[in-house]
């Protein structure tokens, strides 16, 4: 079992989602309580990325503890490391 919490700039990339998304990333938020399948993010960064439809959920994991990062469609995904500087 993992414990979910957000970064300091979550809500900056959530709260920019109509409603109905939201309701979708929120389902597979909860889902992160739990062991699932997770990428690496490309450019071998420490991160890990799953999808919630068109949209990719980013999260940094340390020990039971997922931290939530980035939330974006898959356009904003590509640019999101490189406009970050991660």
């Amino acid at each position: 079992m993992f414990t979910v919490k957000c970064a300091d700039d979550w809500g900056y990339f959530f709260d920019r989602l109509d409603n109905s998304e939201k309701e979708k990333i929120a389902k597979k938020i909860d889902r992160l309580a739990f062991p699932l399948k997770a990428r690496h993010l490309r450019h071998s960064l420490p991160y890990f990325v799953v999808e919630a439809g068109q949209y990719r959920i980013v999260f940094e994991q340390t020990g039971n503890t997922r931290i939530l990062v980035f939330v974006g469609n898959h356009k904003q995904y590509e640019k999101w490391p490189l406009e970050h500087r991660l």
